[in-house]
């Protein structure tokens, strides 16, 4: 079954109180490694679960903007774009041997979107590219429960609604679902994936100790205005990917959920995703600036920027890590998830362990 994101999903979201803008798909292949790196939360070290990256072959766990623009190739559709995404990757659990087995998937799809009420086309002072050297993370890895009462408008609860999946069921005659979390029935045509990214930043630090305070999300998430804490109004990013879990139904027909996140998540709230910039800077100015007239533009495809390189998917199909830098099995049946990974039900927040302190 090939897997490709549902459009149905970004649609709802450009859905909105205020003008749908200008926005563009990066469409990203297979990963471009697979394996236990996070050079944003784990800089210099193992990361403690595995992921699922995409982007510039000069990923790892070392990395700098400089070296990201160094790369050799990348596993997305435009040239000039060599940042990193990376999200958890998805395991089967068999309920009769309890053996775990990677899920395949259609593929990272990535929408660059102009948001808000900074936005021009909102009357607003415009939207900036971000920085060299500028990372960001959305959603928590040790999440495993809903926490805020929906339209609180906290940075905490913007984050919990920043995160929200899809039960895809079409030509099945029962309908899909949206959810917080993971589902409990399974999904047919695929169980649809998808995160925003905040859209503000405080114009001052790349990163910050907890990776998240110096960026902010739009009020709306989706939309809307930036906290005057973060005045500077950046391109939201969005996040979605298409697993195809139904390959697994007949192995736990008539049982619980078998589905579980790399970083020892059984329940979806755990569910988040990392950017690393690699952009060459001013042509993701010129194409924020000035690819937001024509129909195509509008449409969202990055082909009518004339800003960008557009790569044949057999190119950037092809591309991969310069280095992998942890051998490990990743694929199954395994009898754990890589790294110390032990499952935690919550509903408390889950503890990430180190090699050191692994309690299996």
């Amino acid at each position: 079954m090939l897997l490709k994101p549902s459009f149905a999903a970004i649609l709802a979201s450009l859905a909105s109180v205020q003008v749908v803008n200008a926005w563009f798909r990066l469409a990203c292949a297979t990963p471009l490694v697979q394996e236990r790196v996070d050079p944003i939360i784990a800089p210099g070290q193992i990361s403690q679960h595995l992921h699922s990256i995409h982007g510039g072959s000069n990923f790892s766990k070392d990395m700098t903007y400089n070296t990201a623009r160094q790369s050799s190739c990348t596993s997305c559709a435009i040239a000039q774009d060599l940042s990193n995404y990376w999200t958890p990757t998805l395991y089967f659990k068999d309920p009769t041997t309890g053996q775990f087995e990677k899920v395949p998937n259609g593929g990272l799809l990535v929408y660059y979107q102009n948001r808000g009420s900074a936005d021009a086309s909102n009357g607003g002072k415009g939207l900036k590219a971000f920085p060299p050297g500028f990372r960001m993370i959305s959603g928590d890895p040790r999440k495993r429960s809903k926490k805020y009462a929906e339209g609180q408008g906290s940075q905490g609860e913007l984050a919990e609604r920043a995160i929200k999946s899809t039960c895809l069921r079409y030509g099945t005659g029962v309908s899909g679902y949206d959810y917080y979390g993971f589902p409990t029935t399974d999904c047919e045509a695929g169980l649809n994936t998808r995160l925003h990214m905040p859209a503000c930043w405080d114009g001052v630090n790349l990163d910050s100790p907890d990776h998240k305070s110096h960026t902010a999300y739009l009020s709306m998430v989706d939309n809307g205005d930036c906290p005057s804490t973060h005045p500077i109004p950046l391109m939201k990013l969005f996040y979605e990917i298409t697993w195809d879990i139904s390959a697994f139904s007949s192995r736990w027909k008539g049982k619980p959920w078998p589905f579980v996140w790399s970083n020892s998540d059984p329940t979806g709230f755990g569910w988040h995703g990392d950017f690393f910039n690699g952009w060459d800077t001013t042509v993701l100015q010129n194409a924020i600036d000035k690819c937001n007239s024509t129909p195509d533009q509008m449409a969202g495809k990055s082909e009518a920027c004339p800003y960008f390189t557009i790569l044949p998917s057999s190119t950037f199909s092809a591309c991969r890590a310069k280095t992998t830098e942890i051998v490990e099995p990743i694929n199954g049946p395994m009898a754990r998830l890589p790294g110390c990974n032990p499952l935690q039900y919550g509903p408390g927040d889950a503890t990430l362990y180190s090699t050191s302190s692994c309690p299996i």
